[in-house]
């Protein structure tokens, strides 16, 4: 029995690796126990044995063996080094052992081989402990999502040497030669001083100097003023002055306005007599003050009640079946991993079995855990109906590990509310149980 667990995970966050249609992790029992059959302790001794739980969608890891662990993170590079020469040595006894499974003529010995091939392979360092110092690898037959087998397994955990850099000494340059400072000659002077002349003594002929250019200013010629001009405009001015002060001076006086506007005085206006209209008909009745009846004010309507029932949610991960694909009569959103509860109890376990189904292309396969970790498995495929009904069928009963069958239901599905699938599972005795997907990857 298991002694300590080292780790536990969800099976859809891995990719499981097989051969045939049959996963390392289905036959992981089987494997070890075989090794251990030939004598490959060490090997058995450096895988962890998995415990699914009983929905099958979990499993947990555990060391075959006590002891201290240490996770490959926390490890030494001493203990790294140690470990990874032990995990070496495993691979090649498996090499070997591969080798003469092909070479076998039953073919459960090769399909045996098939699966050795992928049995050392695991999602990456953070998954090998080390338990009393040995290497336990959790996970095996598993790789992560979206990516495929290492040619090396082990090449994740190998450690990349450093090399030491090389130091390269170059030679020092020679020494640089002095500059040569060449002088050039001086440069000669832009102008020269003339010696002087000796004075020439009195008892010398004076010298004759030229004659010298007479210059001649020209004097600026004056216009002459002309002095008829202003006498003229005189004169003008006069004869147009004259007139205009005779006829200022001849006018008479315009009277202040004081004076020629007369008195007006208040004429009194006399009221026009007012005369009654005569009355046709006088009224005998008495004469009362009317009371004014307000007329009722009118009910408003009631507001009409308009109740809008709310659209269902969809259920996360629930199977909806478009309606677009049933006309076209596509199956695309079936691709994926299918959890599927069947509302019956098992008769072994007493509790509702849970499948799981794994489908791409309307080809797949569902696998079941029940029991003692016993796993059964069989192939699916699955079709569209004229009448749009989805049907889910099985080649058979499941296998199982333990070398029994187990059976399964021909499920089939309508689109319901907001296309969401109702389906149901039919036995081979025409019993018909209410079925629920639900999707859990890609």
């Amino acid at each position: 029995m298991a002694k300590t667990l080292l780790r536990s995970g969800c099976l859809d966050d891995f990719l499981s690796l097989g051969e045939n249609g049959q996963t390392v992790f289905d036959s992981a029992l089987q494997i070890r126990e075989t090794l251990r059959l030939r004598k490959q302790q060490a090997v058995v001794d450096s895988l962890a044995i998995p415990q699914p739980n009983d929905e099958g969608d979990r499993v947990d890891w555990y060391a075959p063996f006590e002891g201290s662990v240490v996770s490959w993170a926390a490890a030494s590079d001493e203990q790294r080094k140690k470990a990874l020469r032990y995990l070496d040595n495993c691979q090649a006894n498996i090499a070997s052992l591969i080798q003469r499974c092909q070479q076998a003529e039953k073919t459960s010995i090769q399909l045996f081989g098939s699966l050795l091939a992928n049995t050392l392979q695991f999602p990456g360092s953070p998954h090998v402990y080390l338990v009393d110092g040995k290497p336990v690898i959790t996970f095996w037959g598993f790789v992560t999502l979206n990516s495929s087998a290492r040619p090396d397994p082990l090449d994740c955990l190998r450690i990349a040497e450093e090399h030491e850099p090389v130091i390269e000494f170059l030679p020092e340059p020679p020494p640089a030669a002095p500059p040569v400072v060449v002088l050039s000659e001086p440069d000669e002077p832009l102008y020269s001083v003339a010696a002087l002349t000796p004075v020439a003594s009195q008892n010398d002929e004076p010298l004759v100097s030229a004659p010298e250019a007479e210059v001649v200013r020209e004097t600026p010629v004056t216009k002459k003023p002309k002095r008829w001009l202003p006498p003229v405009a005189a004169a003008i001015i006069a004869c147009i002055a004259a007139p205009l002060s005779y006829y200022l001076v001849s006018a008479p006086h315009a009277e202040p306005l004081a004076q020629k506007q007369a008195e007006v005085k208040p004429q009194t206006i006399a009221p026009a007599a007012i005369q009654a209209a005569p009355v046709a008909h006088v009224s005998t009745l008495p004469v009362t003050q009317a009371a004014v009846v307000e007329p009722p004010a009118p009910e408003p309507e009631p507001a009409a009640v308009t109740t809008t029932t709310p659209a269902a949610e969809i259920p996360k991960g629930a199977l909806v079946l478009p309606a677009d694909s049933l006309k076209i009569g596509s199956t695309k959103f079936l691709n994926g991993n299918w959890r599927v509860a069947i509302n019956v109890k098992d008769s072994i376990t007493g509790k509702p079995p849970t499948l799981r189904y794994q489908i791409a292309n309307n080809k797949g396969n569902v696998r079941l855990v029940h029991g003692d970790n016993i796993v059964c498995k069989a192939e699916v495929f699955s079709g569209l109906m004229q009448s749009g009904t989805l049907m889910i069928k099985t080649r058979g009963n499941a296998r199982c590990s333990d070398g029994s069958r187990y059976p399964l239901p021909e499920i089939s599905c309508k689109p319901g509310e907001n296309d969401v699938a109702e389906c149901s599972g039919r036995y081979e005795e025409d019993t018909v149980v209410p079925v629920t997907f639900k999707k859990v990857g890609d």
